[in-house]
């Protein structure tokens, strides 16, 4: 049986960035996997908030989710 062809989701996108409820994509900060001991404990905490994607890349990124907007 042939599946039905459609527009799909690139999970690896959908992994890597959130969409927020007024329509801007959100993306996790760099740089908190490993060598966290040379960092201080504010640039750690600021490492762990979301950022917002520079308008260039956001559409790219939403042309990859069509189902979040």
């Amino acid at each position: 049986m042939r599946r039905p062809k459609g527009i799909k989701t690139k999970k690896a996108v959908a992994k890597r960035f959130k969409i927020t409820g007024t329509g801007k994509v959100m993306r996790p900060r760099a740089g908190k996997r490993h060598l966290l001991q040379t960092k201080s404990p504010k640039r750690r905490r600021s490492l762990g908030t979301s950022k917002q994607v520079d308008p260039t890349d956001a559409y790219r990124i939403l042309q990859n989710l069509p189902f979040s907007h």
